[in-house]
């Protein structure tokens, strides 16, 4: 089987990592999340599909810290939880890597590995550290970039995601939220992103992937959530379903 096809996850034990109950949220008088309910599974790849306006990236923002439900909870460990920033969210494990990547082209690798998150020593930087941890994270996710004192700017699509997707699974994350991840990449560097993904599943990440690209969700996923004007409408476990029944779920051609 080669490393694209469709792998499955070990099933999961124990309840979800992260769930979605009951979650609304408007600004103004728009209402972009009605009474959502979500589930994450720890060890798999759970993937939220919808078209654009679904409520996808609120959602997820619900989870990262940017924003606070009006009503309903977000559980972490069957636990509520309410972030009150994108930090706090990373505090507690949740690591998302954003579609723009947020990265800073004139920083090196291993400096935005480490940006807003520097090792000191005696109240000053140190570099060496960071430079040989760095190394470790690429090294231990088989990253493929030149050096991590290469410069951002002089990376590939490919390689500027991959260090994105390092970032967040290298500080003691336990989910990891990817929007879009291979939207802007071609075929060859789209496999190798898809490869990370799967090697974060393996390694025990929990992994909420927001995709555009059916084939890719049918092939990496093993859950599948589908919004729809702001509503959850419809859960499907991967292996029982088709892009198809997804693509009609989205349109609302086929009743949940």
């Amino acid at each position: 089987m080669t490393s694209l096809e469709k792998t499955p996850a070990a099933k999961p034990s124990g309840g979800p990592i992260l769930e979605a109950r009951g979650v609304s949220l408007s600004f103004g008088s728009v209402r972009a999340l009605r009474d959502v309910d979500v589930t994450v599974a720890p060890g798999e790849i759970t993937a939220l599909v919808g078209d654009n306006g679904a409520g996808k990236s609120t959602l997820v923002r619900c989870f990262s810290g940017v924003h606070r439900p009006q009503s309903g909870e977000v559980l972490l460990d069957g636990r509520p939880v309410s972030f009150a920033s994108p930090e706090a969210a990373r505090a507690a494990g949740i690591e998302t890597v954003h579609q723009n990547l947020a990265l800073v082209e004139d920083l090196t690798v291993w400096q935005n590995l480490f940006l807003n998150r520097e090792l000191t020593r005696f109240g000053f930087l140190d570099r060496r550290r960071m430079r040989t941890e760095a190394q470790k994270m690429v090294a231990e996710l088989a990253v493929n970039v030149p050096e991590v004192t290469s410069r951002v700017r002089r990376l590939s699509g490919g390689q500027r995601q991959a260090v994105s997707i390092c970032r967040a699974a290298g500080f003691s994350s336990r989910l990891v939220i990817m929007d879009e991840p291979t939207a802007a990449l071609g075929v060859q560097e789209t496999a190798r992103v898809e490869e990370l993904i799967l090697r974060l599943r393996d390694e025990g990440h929990a992994v909420l992937l927001i995709s555009h690209n059916f084939d890719q969700v049918m092939r990496l996923s093993q859950q599948v959530w589908v919004m729809r004007a702001g509503r959850c409408v419809a859960g499907r476990r991967t292996d029982a379903t088709t892009g198809q029944e997804i693509v009609g779920l989205i349109t609302g051609a086929i009743a949940a």
